[in-house]
C-alpha cells in the first residue's frame, strides 16, 4: 500500500465523524453490531510486518453474485481483541468522502465497514501465533472490497494493515430480484438492484410462459441520496450508495401459469447485461378453488452465513427461517413478511445483504412486506412513534427496495388477493385510529371482500394491535400496543376477520377466537361453523432475538412458544383451512388448528356483526 493511501486512511480514520456521539443519540449500540465500532477513536498504527491477504481477487467468474473468500492475516503483537473489517468501496480514505458542508474538509464521515469478525474467530491460537485465517462470504454490492486488520478491539481500534483489493467481474450486474403482486390479481412486479443508472443503460425484464415466446417489459428506476436520510447513522457513517432499484410490471398473466424471466440492461453501445433465468407461477384468479399456501412471519432480520456481524443471536433464527422456506419452497405460494425486515438501522449496506439472503425465496414467489418500527420510526418525520428505531432511514429504504401495491408507498397500508385469501395490511407506524386516513382504508379493505369467493379474510400488522402476552405489554397492563384494538376490534368483528397476525414481539402466541377480551369459541384445534370472533396470532419469531412472555396467565392465550418460527396457512377449498406454526430449527409443526365451515357460517349473525333487519315480509 502506497504512502499516499496510508496517510489518506490515517486522515480518514482520525477525523471520521463523531460516530458514537451520534449513535448514542440514536440509541443503536445495543441493536446494530456495526454501531459498536468506535470509528471516531481509530488510531493509525500501520506496521510493515502486519499483513492481510485475500484470495481470490476476482469474483463471479461463473456469474455468481455470492462467493466465499479466504482472508489470511498476521500481526507481531496479536491480541484477542484484534478484528478484521470489510470495507466497500475498497478505498475508504477521507479523500473519497463528499464534504458535509463548507466548514469541514475533509468531512466528518465516510463509511462503516459492511461486516467484521474477530481475528481469533476460527483461530484459537491466534494470540500466541499472530497468524490467522478467516472464510468470509461476499455478495455483489456494486463496488470493490478491501479488508483491514485492527487491534485495540471495537472501542479503541488501531489500523495496522490493509489488504489487496477484491472485486466481482461486473460489480454493476443486476442482482437479487424480488417478486411482489401488483395492483391487479394478474400482474406480477419484479424489483431488483443494479449499478446501472438510466444514463448508462435501459433496464427491462425478458419474460414469458415457460417454454413459450418471450417478451420484454420496461422497468422504472429509482434511487436516493444521503440527503434523503433523516438522521444518523443512515446520513453519516451508515451511508452507502444504494445503486439503482428497478421495477418492471408483468401484466395480463394467465392464472396459475408458469413463467420464466431474466433481468436485462441494454447498454449505450447496444450490448446487453443479463441475470440468470428465474421462474414464477402467476397468481390464481380471486376466488379460485384450489390448494393455496401462505407463509407469514415478522422480524426476521438478516444474518451472515460466515458468522460475522453477530447480532443479538440473530444468526441461528434468521438463517434457519430462510433455509426452511427455501427447502419447502415448492409448497409455498406467497410469503408475507410483516415488518422489521433486516434491522439495518441506518447501515445501508445491510439491505443488500438482506435481499441477497432472501433471493431464492423472493425471486420465486411473491414476497410481500409490511412496515415496522425499524423501517420507519424517526422523530419529526411523521411517524406515529417518535423513537429512533430506523437509524435515520425514516422508511426510505423499505419503500424503495420493495414494491407494494399501495396508493402511496410512504403510507405503507395496502390490500392484496391470493385466490381464496384477501389480505388487509396495516401500517402501524402511522396512526390507525378511528377517523384517520388509514382507518378509513382498513374499513374499506375489510368491507370490499366478497366472502363467498374469498372466505379467508386476514388482517396483518407489525405491532400487536390485538393481543399479546409479551412481558412489556403485560407490564403496561394492556396486553397490546397502547390504543391498539380499541378502534379496530369493531371492524374485525363487524367484517368477521378470521385471523389477525402480528410481529414486533419476538415469539409465537395464539389466542382463542376473541372479541373485547372474551373468548367467543372455546374450541382449540378444530373449529366448525362460525368463529364469532377473531383469532389473534403473534408471529414475530422470524429471527430477531427472542422476547420474554409475562408469567401472568390469561384465559385467551391458547399457545405460547419462546422460539424462532413462522406460520403457514393452507386453504384446501372455500370451506377448509389449516393453520400451522412451524419452528425454524426443524420445520416441524408445533401448533395447529383447522377451520371447517360453509358460506352460511360466515353470514351468520353474532355480537356486533348483525346487519339491520326489517319485520316486513
Amino acid at each position: 500500500m502506497g504512502m499516499v493511501r496510508i496517510y489518506g486512511l490515517l486522515l480518514f480514520l482520525i477525523v471520521l465523524l463523531g460516530l458514537v456521539r451520534f449513535e448514542e443519540a440514536a440509541r443503536l449500540h445495543e441493536e446494530q453490531p456495526l454501531s459498536r465500532i468506535s470509528v471516531h477513536n481509530v488510531k493509525f498504527s500501520f506496521h510493515p510486518s502486519a499483513y492481510v491477504n485475500v484470495t481470490p481477487t476476482l469474483l463471479g467468474l461463473g456469474g455468481e453474485s455470492i462467493q466465499w473468500v479466504t482472508v489470511v492475516y498476521g500481526s507481531l503483537s496479536p491480541s484477542n481483541d484484534d478484528w478484521i473489517g470489510v470495507f466497500s468501496p475498497a478505498n475508504f480514505s477521507a479523500s473519497t468522502c463528499a464534504p458535509v458542508n463548507e466548514r469541514f474538509s475533509p468531512p466528518l464521515l465516510c463509511t462503516a465497514p459492511i461486516k467484521y469478525q474477530f481475528a481469533n474467530y476460527s483461530n484459537l491460537n491466534y494470540k500466541d501465533t499472530g497468524n490467522g485465517t478467516l472464510k468470509l462470504q461476499l455478495i455483489n454490492q456494486r463496488a470493490d472490497f478491501s479488508f483491514a486488520l485492527f487491534s485495540g478491539g471495537l472501542s479503541n481500534p488501531k489500523l495496522i494493515a490493509v489488504s489487496n483489493i477484491v472485486t466481482f467481474v461486473n460489480p454493476k450486474a443486476p442482482v437479487y430480484p424480488r417478486l411482489a403482486q401488483g395492483k391487479t390479481w394478474n400482474e406480477m412486479t419484479v424489483t431488483w438492484t443494479s449499478g446501472y443508472g438510466i444514463s448508462e443503460a435501459e433496464p427491462f425484464v425478458e419474460w414469458g410462459p415457460l417454454g413459450g415466446n418471450q417478451m420484454r417489459s420496461p422497468a422504472g428506476t429509482l434511487t436516493f441520496n444521503r440527503n434523503s436520510m433523516c438522521g444518523p447513522p443512515a446520513r453519516t457513517v451508515g451511508w452507502r450508495d444504494p445503486g439503482f432499484i428497478h421495477t418492471s410490471f408483468l401484466k395480463d398473466l394467465w392464472p396459475n401459469s408458469m413463467h420464466t424471466y431474466k433481468l436485462g440492461h441494454k447498454l449505450l453501445d447496444g450490448t446487453y447485461v443479463w441475470s440468470k433465468i428465474y421462474q414464477f407461477r402467476a397468481s390464481p384468479y380471486p376466488g379460485q378453488d384450489s390448494l393455496q399456501r401462505v407463509v407469514i412471519f415478522g422480524d426476521m432480520g438478516k444474518a451472515e452465513a460466515d458468522g460475522s456481524n453477530e447480532y443479538n443471536d440473530f444468526q441461528p433464527g434468521s438463517l434457519n427461517t430462510t433455509n426452511q422456506l427455501i427447502q419447502d419452497l415448492k409448497n409455498i405460494d406467497i410469503v408475507l413478511h410483516i415488518g422489521d425486515l433486516c434491522y439495518a438501522n441506518g447501515y445501508l449496506s445491510q439491505w443488500d445483504q438482506f435481499t441477497s439472503q432472501i433471493e431464492p425465496i423472493a425471486s420465486t414467489v411473491p414476497y410481500m412486506v409490511g412496515s415496522g418500527n425499524h423501517e420507519r420510526d424517526w422523530p419529526g418525520t411523521g411517524s406515529f412513534y417518535g423513537n429512533m428505531d430506523s437509524g435515520g432511514e425514516c422508511g426510505v429504504l423499505a419503500e424503495t427496495m420493495f414494491y407494494v401495491p399501495a396508493e402511496n408507498r410512504a403510507k405503507f397500508w395496502y390490500s392484496t388477493d391470493y385466490g381464496m385469501f384477501h389480505f388487509c395490511i396495516a401500517d402501524t407506524e402511522h396512526d390507525w385510529r378511528e377517523g384517520t386516513e388509514q382507518y378509513k382504508f382498513l374499513e374499506k379493505c375489510l368491507a370490499s371482500v366478497d366472502r363467498q369467493k374469498q372466505p379467508w379474510l386476514i388482517f396483518l400488522a407489525h405491532r400487536v394491535l390485538g393481543y399479546s402476552s409479551g412481558d412489556w405489554y403485560a407490564t403496561e397492563g394492556s396486553f397490546e400496543e397502547p390504543m391498539g384494538r380499541e378502534s379496530l376490534q369493531k371492524l374485525w368483528q363487524k367484517y368477521k376477520v378470521d385471523l389477525a397476525v402480528y410481529g414486533h414481539v419476538h415469539n409465537y402466541e395464539r389466542t382463542c377466537p376473541i372479541y373485547e377480551n372474551i373468548c367467543t369459541n372455546e374450541e382449540k384445534s378444530y373449529y366448525k361453523g362460525p368463529l364469532n370472533g377473531t383469532i389473534h396470532v403473534v408471529a414475530g419469531g422470524g429471527g430477531a432475538s427472542l422476547a420474554q412472555f409475562t408469567t401472568l396467565q390469561t384465559k385467551w392465550s391458547y399457545y405460547r412458544d419462546y422460539d424462532f418460527g413462522f406460520i403457514k396457512l393452507t386453504a384446501f377449498d372455500h370451506s377448509n383451512l389449516l393453520f400451522e406454526y412451524k419452528k425454524s430449527r426443524d420445520g416441524k409443526v408445533y401448533d395447529s388448528f383447522r377451520i371447517s365451515r360453509d358460506y352460511r357460517d360466515i353470514l351468520a349473525c353474532t355480537v356486533d356483526s348483525c346487519p339491520s333487519m326489517t319485520l316486513a315480509s
